[in-house]
Parts: structure tokens; C-alpha cells; sequence
């Protein structure tokens, strides 16, 4: 699961492109537009980066709700047609999965744009937590005493890990490590593989990140190249029913049912007494689901970490 912040533009924000573009193909862009609730707005967000591989444009929220646009490249009719209707399939089926209508969805055609250095004065050094600054390649950064630096290329710059489920993830893996190097930690739903190379830096010495989405198992293995950690992560689309082995600590910041779903093989992976760090979730009733269902198989709630309506917990293995 990927996730998607970026630098303010006036009074937007501005997510910035999974992979580059191709300048030479580059014809006609489509903006589409939908008004999007705040609870889902990370979710949308990502599902317009990934679908277009471009800009994601998001409105400050006001009265619970948020504009956000995607842009899409296309050359034909044909690809227009067909990107619009992949879009609205996918928004259908995300909503759904709250019980929510998908919104009208706005499209409009934009004069050619190079969006592939445009956004790039937008997007400046800036702390993800607390010792940890995120960095363009273009951009020089001196860290200060204390800092460590996670750089992130143009091309890879989606899914930095500013939204609140990534932070609140982020803090508690690095809670989890502050004691301590620990010896194996697994990254599921990887995406950018934002938390698997903080836990690098935080200490941990062996990590496994997965993700069931090829495209997100490149982003990260091109971000954990970058930052030379290659030694430390492997990265890979392995289902989490063919891993080997048990891990000190596993995080996934994923969809509530997701985390559902996988939750007894989830609680097999860990050690005895290991750490189980899940994000992306609503507080209230989604969190309290996630502690029942952890609950019934053995795992026991150690802390609880709120920002707005999103909850990041950190249970314990018997």
C-alpha cells in the first residue's frame, strides 16, 4: 500500500509521480476531479497516483471533505476512454469497501504540461519524524546532529510518508527499536518502502519488505538502492504465506479488512514476545475490530497512537 504526501503549492497540496514520464509522448493530460471525504482521502489519493502515474492535486479540507485531482497522460481517444473507465471502477470499488457511494468524478482536457519537472521546486527536504529528514536527490541537505536522511529520486518521490497512518507507523517502529537492534523485521504492503528503510536506519539489521503490487516492489527497490540499504532489505512480491521464518517485528500499514485477512498469518510470522506494528486505520470502530480479531489469536494491545481520525497500533505476541 502505497502512500502519498508531498510539498504545498499555495493552497494545495501536490503529490508527486510514482515513476517518470517519457517528455517525448507526452500530448494531452486529463484532469480528473472528485470532492472526497477526509476518511478516505489517503486511500483516493493513492489510487489516483497509481492509476496515473502522474501529479495528484488535493485541496485543503474543509467541512470534512476534500477536492482531489488526478492526471493522466494519453495520446488516443482510446487511452482516454480507457483510463476513464478504470478510474471509475476502481473508485466503485473502493468505496464500496466502506459501504459508500463512489462521488461524480469531473474531467476536463489540459493544454500539454512538462509535469515531470514542474512540481520539482515544490518538493523541499522536510522531517518525516523525529530524526529522520526525506530529501530529493536534486536537493542538498546537512543533516543535523542527530538526523538521518532517507533520500527518494524524482521518479519515486510518491508515497514519502507524511499522511497520518505513515507517520503514526513510523513512530512506533522507531519506539520499537529504541532499545535496541532487532534482528529480523518484515515490511508487508511495502509500497515506496517508506518504513522498511526507517527501520534500517532505526536499527533493525535484517528486513523483508513485500508488496503484491510489482510495480510498488520497483519503487521500493529503487529507493532502497538509492539509499544504498540493499544489504539490508530485501524486497519482493512473495505472498506473506510462502515467507520463511519468524520476525522480532512486523508492520503493515494496509486497509482495515486486509489486516483482517491476513491476521493469523500475520501472528505466525512473529516470535515469541515479538511486535506487530498496524496502520491505516480509522479510530473507533475499525480499531476496535483490529484489537478484538489480534486479541483472539494471543496478541495483546501495548500501545495506541492517534492523529485526527487515524490510529496506528503496536500489539504484543504472547
Amino acid at each position: 500500500m502505497r502512500h502519498n504526501e508531498a510539498a504545498r503549492l499555495s493552497s494545495a497540496e501536490i503529490f508527486l509521480p510514482l515513476f517518470p514520464m517519457n517528455q517525448q509522448q507526452v500530448s494531452h493530460w486529463l484532469k480528473t476531479s472528485l470532492v472526497c471525504p477526509e476518511m478516505l482521502l489517503e486511500a483516493v489519493t493513492d489510487l489516483l497516483g497509481v492509476l496515473s502515474g502522474s501529479a495528484v492535486e488535493q485541496s485543503p479540507t474543509q467541512g470534512g471533505q476534500s477536492t482531489v485531482s488526478g492526471f493522466f497522460h494519453y495520446t488516443t481517444d482510446a487511452e482516454q476512454e480507457a483510463a476513464r473507465s478504470r478510474l471509475e471502477q476502481e473508485l466503485a470499488e473502493l468505496f464500496a469497501a466502506y459501504n459508500l457511494p463512489a462521488p461524480p468524478v469531473q474531467y476536463a482536457v489540459l493544454a500539454d504540461e512538462d509535469w515531470a519537472t514542474s512540481w520539482k521546486q515544490f518538493f523541499t527536504p522536510f522531517a518525516i519524524a523525529p530524526g529522520l529528514v526525506i530529501k530529493p536527490s536534486w536537493e542538498s541537505y546537512t543533516p543535523k546532529p542527530g538526523e538521518q536522511v532517507l533520500e527518494i529520486d524524482p521518479g519515486m518521490a510518491f508515497g514519502t510518508g507524511q499522511h497520518a497512518s505513515t507517520k503514526l507507523a513510523l513512530g512506533l517502529v522507531q519506539s520499537c527499536l529504541r532499545n535496541g537492534p532487532l534482528e529480523r523485521v518484515l515490511d508487508v504492503g511495502t509500497g515506496t518502502g517508506i518504513l522498511a528503510m526507517a527501520a534500517a536506519l532505526f536499527g533493525a539489521k535484517v528486513i523483508t519488505a513485500i508488496d503484491n503490487d510489482p510495480e510498488a516492489v520497483q519503487a521500493a527497490a529503487e529507493n532502497i538502492a538509492l539509499n544504498g540499504l540493499e544489504h539490508q532489505i530485501a524486497v519482493a512480491v512473495t505472498p506473506l504465506s510462502e515467507l520463511h521464518g519468524s520476525f522480532n517485528l512486523i508492520c503493515a500499514n494496509i486497509l482495515h479488512d486486509v489486516l483482517v485477512e491476513l491476521a493469523p498469518a500475520l501472528v505466525a510470522r512473529l516470535v515469541p514476545q515479538g511486535q506487530l506494528v498496524l496502520a491505516g486505520l480509522l479510530r473507533g470502530e475499525q480499531e476496535e475490530s483490529i484489537v478484538s480479531v489480534y486479541g483472539q489469536l494471543g496478541l495483546t494491545l501495548q500501545q495506541a497512537v492517534y492523529e485526527e481520525d487515524w490510529v496506528a497500533l503496536l500489539l504484543r505476541a504472547q
